[in-house]
């Protein structure tokens, strides 16, 4: 079987998207590691950048990332498409908005509390941790149904 080629036309938006991807698991992976190092070493700055990870980062690829996803299935003809892979996608992209807004607000209370040591704020930003971690996997999960493209 030959290669499939697609029209120039859906190059951007497939290429938005992508970026908007690996942005976002980009942003979730330096969140994650300020989260857990913070987790063990309790420092305030780390809980800062974390915050910021997901604020100005993951919020804004996760953005990118699903206006990519819905241009591109909108120019390849595939809003009403029954794809499996495209439903695993769709529902970890949508789920995920969840966790990654009460991750950053989780994270913002800590970062504001400022101690990222033992007590109150040391529980928000552990619960951040193991929530973007979980995004991890989840997203993880959603590049191999994007890339096998499953039946």
């Amino acid at each position: 079987m030959s290669a499939a080629v697609r029209p120039d036309s859906w190059n951007f938006p497939l290429l938005l998207h992508v970026l908007g991807a690996m942005l976002l698991v980009g942003a979730l992976i330096l969140a994650a590691s300020t989260f857990l190092l913070t987790w063990r070493g309790g420092s305030a700055p780390l809980a800062r950048l974390g915050y910021r990870a997901m604020l100005l980062g993951a919020l804004a690829s996760w953005i990118l990332m699903r206006v990519g996803a819905e241009w591109t299935a909108s120019k390849e003809g595939l809003t009403d498409a029954n794809l499996s892979w495209l439903d695993i996608g769709s529902t970890t992209a949508d789920g995920g908005l969840v966790l990654i807004i009460v991750a950053t607000v989780l994270a913002g209370l800590e970062a504001r509390r400022g101690s990222g040591a033992a007590g109150s704020g040391a529980a928000l930003g552990r619960a951040s941790a193991v929530l973007v971690s979980l995004l991890i996997v989840a997203y993880l999960v959603s590049v191999w149904a994007m890339t096998t493209k499953p039946a």
